[in-house]
């Protein structure tokens, strides 16, 4: 069989399953995520066992530290995976909600009401755990998937996928709900990117460079963020030690993730007493800090000269760029002209800078006095996310059950006919 006829028919048995599964009651969906985190609870051992042998491949072909750290499998992470299915059992189901009634003059009665959007293409690097969360959110949404991860984690996927397809045999859902396509060859996002007649909605969640690759070669609708460009921007009202936990969480915490902060702005009356402190700490673990003129005046040692390709720049890695700024304008304008409409927060005591802030950062999700580490479906309560979107239309930000549904307009008559 070709690649081609083998990604159509995996789409075609989605796209039926989907028919069968947008059917399914909430009891039937969250009894067979239940059974899914059984089942990783019960093969534990075997995930790990797989994905060693994904991370033997990185250390052969020496991947970058920040990808392996999101490559790998540990206890806490399937724990988190179990944790995500869970919390998504008990989440409300959107699928059925109905969104707004009203009835028109002609006495017709009109209602909007939720629906899945049919069969989702998610196609993702590195992270193993997107396959247990994407198939978890996709079927309480009443979605089919079809999943196209990274050859970087083949063995990983393939064995998280293996093991929550058997769950299904004893739930009454359809087991080609979820499909895997395994091919490692790059041809295969190329022809499943052309199947608009079965395919709904591709979700790319990756590097810059794929997600760019998806959204020029898809004919089919396309969710994405291309980077995560965070700022934290720390004002001249600041606390200045809720600053500096703030900086420190949001840049080491997990540092190559895309709601890691990229950029640090400070403003001028506070950046000599708050800069040089905090540096000194960054470097100290490590973080090369890339700074402006400013920066460099006030912490002159092992500080590189930040130039303009540094300011729109993900690293994902342990690289900070450094800016002193005049002003809350300033900062904002920095903000919209170099960010990516993903995550940036202000620390501020001041409430009219915090509202102006708000305001006026043009970026998915806006923070006050806070992490923009929590970005993150989990942490906003949504169980899991697909992805996070920076675009406008049709999802922002965290992208979870609700983002996963469309609507539909139910209408009810009583004989009525156009005049």
């Amino acid at each position: 069989m070709t690649l081609e006829k083998k990604i159509r028919r995996l789409a075609s048995e989605a796209k039926q399953a989907a028919r069968t599964l947008a059917l399914a009651s909430t009891d039937e969906k969250n009894g067979a995520l239940l059974k899914m985190a059984d089942a990783l609870e019960a093969r534990r051992d075997y995930l790990i066992r797989e994905n060693k042998k994904d991370l033997k491949e990185a250390q052969a072909k020496n991947y970058p530290k920040a990808l392996v750290d999101r490559l790998t499998l540990t206890d806490a992470r399937i724990d988190n995976m179990i944790k995500c299915l869970q919390e998504t059992a008990q989440l409300n189901d959107p699928v059925g909600e109905v969104l707004r009634t009203f009835e028109r003059p002609n006495g017709l009665k009109i209602e909007k009401v939720r629906t899945p959007i049919g069969v989702i293409g998610i196609i993702y690097e590195s992270r193993p755990n997107v396959t247990s969360d994407c198939i978890g959110l996709c079927l309480k949404s009443g979605n089919a998937v079809v999943l196209k991860g990274g050859k970087e984690a083949v063995y990983s996927n393939r064995a998280i996928f293996k093991v929550l397809k058997e769950s299904l045999k004893e739930t009454p859902l359809p087991r080609e709900a979820i499909q895997l396509l395994e091919s490692t060859d790059r041809k295969a996002v190329h022809v499943l990117l052309k199947q608009n007649d079965l395919v709904d909605l591709i979700v790319p969640r990756g590097g810059e460079g794929l997600i760019r690759f998806v959204s020029e070669n898809s004919i089919i609708p396309v969710v994405k963020h291309y980077k995560g460009v965070c700022h934290v921007y720390v004002g001249e009202h600041a606390d200045l030690n809720m600053a500096h936990r703030i900086s420190l969480n949001a840049k080491l915490q997990r540092p190559g993730v895309c709601n890691a902060m990229e950029t640090l702005l400070v403003h001028k009356d506070v950046a000599p007493r708050f800069l040089p402190v905090l540096i000194n700490e960054l470097q100290n673990a490590g973080v090369e800090i890339r700074g402006c003129p400013g920066t460099r005046r006030l912490v002159s040692k092992n500080v590189k000269r930040a130039t303009s390709a540094d300011w729109p720049q993900e690293y994902l890695d342990l690289i900070l760029a450094v800016k002193v700024v005049d002003s809350l304008e300033a900062a904002i304008e920095h903000i919209n002209t170099y960010g990516s409409g993903h995550s940036d927060t202000i620390v501020t005591d001041n409430k009219e800078e915090a509202r102006k802030f708000l305001s006026s950062v043009d970026s998915a999700c806006v923070y006050v006095n806070a992490s923009t580490r929590f970005t993150d479906g989990y942490e906003f309560g949504f169980g899991a996310e697909i992805g996070i979107s920076t675009d406008k239309l049709h999802a922002r930000g965290p992208m979870a059950l609700e983002e996963l549904t469309t609507y539909k307009y139910l209408i009810y008559g009583t004989g009525q006919i156009r005049e």
